[in-house]
């Protein structure tokens, strides 16, 4: 994972205007945005729901007047559904979100859960994506969110956010999603929006070449960050936002993706090889790849030995433009509702050059030793 200004100094660095930008772990969308705004094209890819929607609504170009009156529809819309319908559904769910959400807060959710047509129209997509970002949050220091008291970068599992909120008897506020809503698109619309669209697909990493056959040999350059070695589930963390998209009232474990975390160094590296081999086709002759990636309990000389043996088996001739750079952080924002969790605690970023993108042959390829 990485800022708007990590990605921003990268593309402007390695390529030209016009040139298209590649980031097939799209995550929050972040380079797919910095290359709109840098006069770049741009096109992303992930296969989590909650990645694809965020990035696919920072690839639109919506315009203020339509997304309000899509909110102010929205919300005529819930003031006339049957009230006792939405109830019913309410009380059903566990537990926790009855705890999490004020009576009146979750009965808008599950309207507009069941409502948004986050798959198919761009500007209802850019209202779930807002929705997503505001889902929850640290409720004590903003108003913005919806939640009881929660991390906003990843969704705490239900037993644990229950005992948290007893043992500090801290209870949801009220909001009102669709003036939250108002109020975000307003703000996040008047700061603008990119020239151009992006193109952004639900795909796996490894089918990207056969998915985005438009774009063969087109990439200039690569600017992404895959998931970490041993460090998070992006689906186990935000199983939240998933439930929102339509996905169960509950965590769950390799639903969406069987790679969603590797605990194990060797299938790790082999994951990451063939996400190189997935995206080859689509690059050009010398187009560069920035990398940032990090791992918990692995030595970064071991983590710069293995990935420098995933690309160069994919890349023979491929050669690193700098030395790859290190950097190391102290705490995480998740720890103000988990201190016992253990996290990264360092990220390498790796510049790499591609003369030629045509991957070697790979019926018996492996990650060569040290990657144990």
């Amino acid at each position: 994972m990485f800022p708007p200004a990590f990605a921003k100094e990268s593309i402007l660095a390695h390529s030209k205007s016009e040139e298209l930008i590649l980031d097939p772990f799209s995550g929050r969308g972040t380079t797919l945005l910095e290359a709109l705004l840098n006069d770049r094209h741009a096109l992303a890819a992930d296969i989590n729901p909650v990645a694809y929607c965020v990035t696919a609504a920072k690839g639109s170009r919506p315009r203020v007047p339509r997304i309000l009156d899509l909110i102010d529809r929205l919300e005529d819309g819930y003031n006339r559904a049957p009230l006792l319908r939405l109830e019913a559904a309410r009380q059903a769910l566990p537990a926790f979100f009855r705890r999490a959400f004020s009576p009146e807060t979750l009965r808008q959710l599950l309207f507009l859960r069941g409502r948004l047509r986050w798959r198919d129209d761009p500007d209802e997509r850019f209202v779930m994506a807002l929705l997503l970002g505001h889902l929850h949050g640290e409720s004590d220091r903003s108003e913005s969110f919806c939640s009881n008291q929660m991390p906003h970068s990843i969704s705490t599992k239900p037993a644990y956010s229950l005992k948290y909120w007893r043992e500090n008897k801290l209870y949801p506020p009220r909001r009102d999603a669709f003036d939250l809503l108002h109020d975000r698109a307003s703000y996040r619309l008047e700061q603008g929006v990119p020239k151009r669209s992006g193109h952004v697909l639900r795909c796996d990493v490894r089918k990207l070449g056969g998915r985005a056959r438009r774009f063969r040999s087109k990439v200039a350059l690569v600017v992404t960050s895959p998931p970490y070695l041993d460090t998070t589930r992006f689906e186990e963390d935000q199983w939240l936002r998933l439930w929102m998209l339509g996905g169960p009232p509950k965590v769950t474990y390799c639903a969406v993706s069987k790679d969603d975390r590797h605990d194990w160094a060797r299938p790790y590296w082999s994951f990451l090889q063939a996400a190189w081999r997935g995206i080859a086709p689509l690059l050009r002759p010398s187009a560069v790849l920035v990398c940032r990636l990090g791992a918990r309990g692995l030595d970064p000389r071991e983590l710069r030995a293995c990935f420098r043996a995933t690309v160069e088996s994919v890349w023979p001739t491929a050669q690193e433009l700098s030395r790859s750079q290190l950097s190391k952080f102290p705490n995480r924002q998740t720890a103000i509702l988990h201190p016992y969790s253990v996290g990264c605690r360092y990220e390498i970023d790796f510049t790499v050059w591609i003369p030629d993108p045509t991957p070697r042959p790979a019926p018996q390829s492996r990650v060569r030793r040290p990657c144990g």
